[in-house]
Order: C-alpha cells, then sequence, then structure tokens
C-alpha cells in the first residue's frame, strides 16, 4: 500500500496556507478543506499529486482570504501574523526562515490576495507559473505580470541586511538583558534611532493601538512594561527566527524583531490570546 501524498504534503499545505493567511488557525481550516476535496476525487486519476494539492490548497486560502478581509477591517488596533515555535530545523532553511518571518509575513499583507498568492507559490515554493497560473485562475502571462509586481513590491518593503542566525541571536541576548533589567542605555544602544514596536492585542490584550516609532520612545515604552511583577522572558524560536517569550500573570507575548547591522529596526509584539496557539508546540514548516 503507497502513503497518501496528502499526508505526505501536509507539512508543505500547511505552510502555503499559513504563507497566504498569516494565521495558523486559518491554515489548519484550509488543510482540512483540501484533505476533503482530496478525499472526494478520484486519486487514481491525478498524475501529479503534490501539484493537484498545492492549488486545490491555495484555492481555498484565496476564498479564506477573501472572507476574512472584513474581520480584519474591524480589528481592534494593528493586525499581526500569528506566530509559530518553530525549531533549528526550520533555521537552516534561510528562504524559508526569512519567508515565513513575521516581518516578510507583515509585508506581505500589503500584497492583494492574488498577488500575495503568486509571489509565495512562484518565490517561495518555486511553482511553474503554468502550475500557479491554474491556482490563481489567470493566464501564465498575467501570472508572470502580476510575480514582477509582486517582487518589487516586496523588495522594497522587506529588511535589506539578510542576517546570520548567530549575530541575531546574540542581538536578542542583548535585548533581552536590558529588558529584563530596565536598563534604558543598554536598550538605546541595541536599538535602531528609527526602530518601530508594533503590537497586537486585538482588543483582548493591553497593547498600544498604533505603532511607536523611534528609539526613545520605544526604550521608555519597554522600561516601563518590564516594571510589572511577575515578568518572566525567555529566549525563543518564532518563524525561524530568535525571539523572546514574556509570561507576565499567565499572559504570554510573543515579541519577533528584525536585526539589521547589529541592532534592532523593528519589534513585533503579538498579545492576542487567540493567536497564541501555536507557542506550545513546534510547528513542522516545509518547501
Amino acid at each position: 500500500m503507497t502513503d497518501d501524498p496528502f499526508l505526505t504534503h501536509r507539512s508543505l499545505l500547511f505552510t502555503v496556507a499559513y504563507e497566504l493567511l498569516g494565521s495558523a488557525a486559518d491554515a489548519e481550516d484550509v488543510v482540512q478543506e483540501t484533505w476533503l476535496r482530496w478525499a472526494g476525487v478520484d486519486q487514481a486519476g491525478v498524475r501529479e499529486p503534490r501539484a493537484y494539492l498545492v492549488r486545490v490548497v491555495t484555492r481555498q486560502a484565496l476564498n479564506r482570504l477573501r472572507s476574512v478581509a472584513r474581520r480584519r477591517e474591524d480589528y481592534v488596533g494593528e493586525w499581526l501574523p500569528e506566530p509559530l515555535a518553530t525549531g533549528p530545523d526550520l533555521a537552516e532553511d534561510v528562504e524559508l526562515a526569512e519567508s515565513v518571518s513575521i516581518a516578510m509575513l507583515t509585508v506581505l499583507e500589503t500584497l492583494g490576495p492574488a498577488e500575495r498568492a503568486v509571489f509565495v507559490l512562484h518565490e517561495v515554493f518555486e511553482v511553474p507559473y503554468d502550475e500557479v497560473a491554474a491556482a490563481v485562475g489567470k493566464t501564465p502571462a498575467a501570472v508572470r505580470q502580476i510575480a514582477h509586481r509582486a517582487r518589487e513590491h516586496v523588495a522594497a518593503r522587506r529588511p535589506r541586511v539578510r542576517v546570520d542566525p548567530a549575530e541575531q541571536r546574540t542581538v536578542v541576548e542583548r535585548f533581552m538583558a536590558a529588558v529584563s533589567t530596565g536598563d534604558v542605555p543598554a536598550l538605546l544602544a541595541v536599538l535602531a534611532p528609527d526602530v518601530v514596536l508594533t503590537a497586537d492585542g486585538g482588543g483582548l490584550a493591553r497593547a498600544a493601538l498604533r505603532p511607536i516609532v523611534g528609539a526613545r520612545k520605544v526604550a521608555a515604552f519597554l522600561s516601563h512594561a518590564v516594571q510589572l511583577p511577575g515578568m518572566v522572558a525567555t529566549l525563543a524560536s518564532f518563524n525561524g527566527t530568535p525571539g523572546i517569550r514574556v509570561d507576565v500573570a499567565g499572559e504570554a507575548t510573543a515579541v519577533s524583531m528584525v536585526v539589521e547591522d547589529g541592532r534592532i529596526t523593528a519589534l513585533y509584539a503579538i498579545r492576542n490570546p487567540e493567536k497564541l496557539g501555536w507557542l506550545e508546540k513546534e510547528a513542522e514548516l516545509r518547501r
């Protein structure tokens, strides 16, 4: 008896759906919908199961993306992607780790649904243009144009410098030490002058409703936050990059960051409890 292609490619399908949606919960739903469709077809007649499944999961994700658009418009405060706890294996695939980072997923949120699907499928998963076209319901020529626009859009907004994981971890450790002790000078030393802190509480946890810009403002905000009694900060890995998990009075916060030239240029603090369900289990992301 041969292995079921759906089970073989399940981690890949989840990764595609997650990159398109930025939500592990929605990605799981989409993967389940894909399984139902797979179970209902004549599988013996599917010549390329992987391509077929990727096409189905993409279509389901696009449907879900359009249905949640209104929900995100009504969201309280800033909307950030759902963080995933990841192991060291993901960090070894540098391109995949970069593509699923909170920073990159935040950039992908600024693309339209079709642009996002084309960029993710072709640039991240190296799906040929004709297969991408079949997945998004457009001609290969149109897909090539969309891909060009999407690449330019992402290139203008993504972090400029690819940082070695060891260097990033060192900067994260310096940041955590400064935050844990409330050492403002040490914080200012590790934050870039134009650093931006974006928080996501979703109206369910206290969080800044708008981004905080500038090292001094961010340092002042963080030094006030560490005065909360019982705060525990631990090193973690979110979406393939080093980060910090903060626990206070039973509430968790996942902090991801962008490091460039030895300093932190962006901080993402996800506090919405509905987005933190994947902090307790390690996600398997695959290409």
